[in-house]
């Protein structure tokens, strides 16, 4: 009995060692893989990887896609470029945004621009403004994208020439061809009439350097090459005078309006004109005097000065 016990004892204590080497052998299994958390595929400003609140707020909208039609398959990609501790993405048509890569709890991800105009010069698209970016001290950031020839189309160089202003090369097939950028030929007929007019002008010397770049820049404008600076007028839409919201309010009206007639008739007494019409359109002047005529401007012809004052 006593020899049973110690068997069934010896046991037990190899079992429990069992399960203590067995439970020692999964932590240190589980402890060599490290749990990898990948970075997402885009930083663009519309990630759905990224919770709500961590989402990059925008100041304004991107501008309507414009230039040459070719380019209009970037419209849609974002191209990464990582130097240093920064990871730069440039959207074409949308955005450029930076991200930190460090693990600082205050690392920097913002925007670095919005996609707003081009820069033309010599009847060539030289460069894409991005601006509107993320507040920098009195300004916001700003980008200037150089697009150059290359094999294939990537995000080249960035670089800060001054603070919060950017620049970025982008390297892309789709400009190597001398003509790719250039801008009369993708204007509409309309257009590409204007600038012959305005080229005729010059040189015919209608108009100075200075009056033929304005007009190229409208004409940039109209084309949404450009944003525009002009400030819509909207006309003064005038309230219906024969809509009152209240019997009261009509009455008032009246009453403002019979004062003004009597107003007019002293005027016109004044000056000998009958306030009362007479068969034929003519009016008869009081005392028999000869009528005074008003002229198109409203003064009366002879005596221009006497009629502002009265008003």
């Amino acid at each position: 009995m006593t020899t049973s016990m110690h068997l069934i004892s010896r046991i037990c204590s190899l079992g429990r060692l069992y399960l203590l080497v067995l439970s020692l052998q999964l932590t240190l299994s589980s402890a060599g893989k490290m749990k990898i958390v990948e970075e997402p595929n885009t930083f663009g400003l519309n990630n759905p990887l990224l919770g709500q609140g961590n989402r990059l707020q925008p100041k304004v909208s991107p501008s309507p896609f414009s230039g040459p039609p070719h380019l209009h398959v970037l419209a849609g990609k974002c191209f990464s470029y990582t130097e240093s501790t920064y990871k730069y993405e440039f959207c074409p048509f949308h955005n450029v945004t930076q991200h930190e890569q460090t693990f600082r709890w205050n690392a920097y991800s913002g925007i670095l621009g919005i996609w707003q105009e081009w820069e033309i010069a010599n009847n060539t698209f030289t460069g894409m403004w991005m601006r509107e970016g993320d507040s920098c001290g009195n300004k916001n950031r700003q980008t200037k994208v150089l697009l150059v020839c290359g094999g294939s189309s990537k995000l080249a160089q960035v670089s800060e020439p001054s603070t919060c202003m950017y620049s970025l090369t982008f390297e892309t097939p789709l400009v190597c061809h001398p003509h790719s950028l250039l801008v009369y030929p993708v204007l509409g007929d309309k257009l590409q009439k204007e600038w012959d007019e305005a080229e005729q002008a010059l040189y015919e010397e209608f108009v100075t350097e200075q009056g033929y770049n304005k007009l190229l820049k409208d004409i940039f404008e109209e084309a949404g090459y450009l944003k525009t600076q002009k400030v819509k007028e909207t006309p003064n839409v005038q309230k219906n005078p024969k809509n009152f919201e209240s019997l009261e309010k009509c009455s008032e009206e009246v009453k403002k309006l019979s004062e003004e007639v009597k107003r007019l008739q002293v005027l016109l007494t004044h000056h000998n004109i009958s306030s009362n019409k007479q068969p034929g359109g003519k009016s008869q002047a009081a005392g028999g005097a000869t009528p005074a005529v008003l002229s198109q401007d409203g003064h009366l012809r002879g005596d221009p000065g006497v009629l502002p004052g009265l008003l």
